[in-house]
């Protein structure tokens, strides 16, 4: 729940969101760092400044996007470590709405997609590793589920790359961190606020 471990999640998150892209099959278009032209236009634009090229983010700025975007917005600030970094990376490639979702399925709160006090308390209350554990479950269940769309069977290893390195950082037993230099993975969309989780089994 402290400041260090927004930045190690940070640290893990960065790793795996690459440097600059501008895959043109990327519906986000120009890239740099995970973060998108148009979210860094809007930022500069939120705040009084001139729009330039992502290609320009400065790392102050990668933190507060990242900060207010996905970390605040999925309430990592409010969970216990190792849960909250799970909850973080889910946000960033997942989007914030379907992060809180799958949360409270593994903690066995109602999957109403608001964090409010009973969603909190199943958090305090959970055992840490069979949470974390149910967590990548129901991540992994969602990708294999979103692969069997046209086009997307493509992205398909790169996610679990990426959520096998997620659990063996959040230490999920028979997992081991990737010693490869991993590729950007493809993020997902978000869920809307009243749209349900898809099923993942």
């Amino acid at each position: 729940m402290s400041d260090q471990n927004f930045g190690d999640a940070l640290q893990f998150v960065l790793r795996w969101e690459g440097g600059f892209s501008d895959n043109k099959a990327d519906p986000g278009g120009r890239t740099m760092r995970g973060v998108t032209q148009a979210t860094y236009d809007a930022w500069r634009k939120a705040n009084g400044l001139p729009c330039q090229d992502v290609r320009g983010i400065t790392d102050d700025e990668i933190d507060t996007i990242y900060r207010r975007d996905y970390w605040m917005r999925a309430r990592c600030e409010n969970l216990r470590a190792k849960l909250d970094l799970v909850q973080f990376d889910t946000a960033v490639n997942m989007g914030p709405n379907r992060a809180v979702k799958i949360l409270q399925r593994s903690v066995g709160a109602t999957e109403d997609g608001a964090f409010g006090p009973a969603t909190q308390a199943a958090c305090d209350d959970c055992a840490m590793p069979d949470a974390v554990t149910q967590y990548c479950d129901i991540r992994e269940g969602i990708y294999r589920r979103l692969a069997q769309r046209p086009g997307q069977h493509v992205f398909l290893r790169g996610w679990l790359n990426r959520l096998n390195d997620l659990r063996a950082e959040a230490g999920v037993t028979g997992f081991s961190r990737s010693r490869d230099v991993p590729e950007r993975t493809e993020p997902v969309a978000d869920l809307a606020a009243d749209e349900p989780l898809e099923d993942w089994r």
